[in-house]
């Protein structure tokens, strides 16, 4: 997989965690055990009752054994997207 991350380098990605958790960032760097480092991360926490929250955590670093998507974030789509409105039941975590 570290060999598909490089044309993302620079990129804004999205990146959904084993624990359920929802991170945006720029991918800044990785390595060979797709380990990945984040640059302008939020975690976007999301709940049935209430609209998401976007808490800024800033530079992160991620396991890759903790990764289980990563993908290209679509900016123009995700701008589009009126989360203040958006009420869903958070991802579950992923059992390995």
């Amino acid at each position: 997989m570290s060999d598909q991350l490089k044309s993302l380098v620079e990129r804004p990605v999205f990146v959904y965690l084993t624990d359920g958790r929802t991170l945006v960032g720029q991918l800044m760097g990785y390595d060979q055990a797709t380990n990945v480092i984040l640059g302008q991360t939020h975690e976007r926490i999301f709940s049935p009752t209430e609209p998401m929250k976007s808490v800024p955590i800033g530079v992160y670093v991620i396991r890759g054994e903790t990764i289980a998507i990563i993908g290209e974030l679509d900016e123009e789509l995700d701008e589009a997207t009126d989360y203040d409105n958006m009420l869903v039941d958070p991802l579950d975590p992923i059992k390995l």
